[in-house]
């Protein structure tokens, strides 16, 4: 009688490798993750500073005529002056074509009614000083004791000591809604000279 034979088949050892690709897994998971993360916190709209008004495409080009009359807002882009405003403080209303012009170059401009207290001009001087790409002044008309205005964007403030104005200079000073990123706001082809 023959015999059979039992043919057994052994599986080798395991060496650590599926622990491994588990690891490299979830550490590539987690980056993954991250990264959507990012890109969901840098795509958030202007509606994450609450009051922000986003007054859609605006107007691009020159012309030395333009009238801004009746404005109880400076105007968040639109046909401007060839010209733009040297960047900085400005204790007297500035022309607001050249401001616009400014605007598109990614300035944030900070407007006040012109009886606000000095202590709050003071205080919005502070957010001003030292960047590149702000204008401050006074506008006469305006409805809002402060408002920022950014190309496409303005937020009203009621008082210099509001949270959001640090929050829509850090988003929209030369930010993503900028037409001309990288010009400058200043130089010999400005008009202007910042008094404060």
């Amino acid at each position: 009688m023959a015999r059979k034979t039992r043919r057994v088949v052994t599986q080798p050892a395991r060496s650590g490798g599926g622990r491994r690709n588990l690891v490299i897994g979830g550490v590539v998971a987690v980056g993954v993750i991250g990264l959507l993360a990012l890109l969901v916190l840098s795509l958030r709209g202007p509606s994450a500073i609450e009051g922000v008004v986003d007054n859609g495409t605006q107007v691009r080009g020159h012309d030395n005529s333009v009238d801004y009359v009746g404005l109880d807002l400076p105007p968040p882009g639109g046909l401007h002056a060839d010209q733009w405003q040297q960047c900085g403080i400005y204790d007297a209303p500035i022309d607001t074509a050249h401001a616009v012009h400014s605007l598109e170059h990614g300035a944030v401009w900070i407007t006040y009614q012109p009886e606000l207290p000095a202590d709050e001009v003071e205080t919005l001087k502070g957010f001003a000083r030292e960047q590149t790409h702000v204008l401050m002044s006074p506008f006469p008309g305006q409805r809002s004791r402060i408002a920022l205005t950014a190309w496409r964007y303005q937020l009203e403030v009621p008082d210099a000591d509001d949270r959001r104005i640090a929050r829509f200079l850090d988003r929209y000073v030369q930010g993503p809604q900028t037409p001309e990123p990288g010009a400058t706001c200043s130089g010999p082809n400005a008009v202007g000279v910042p008094t404060g």
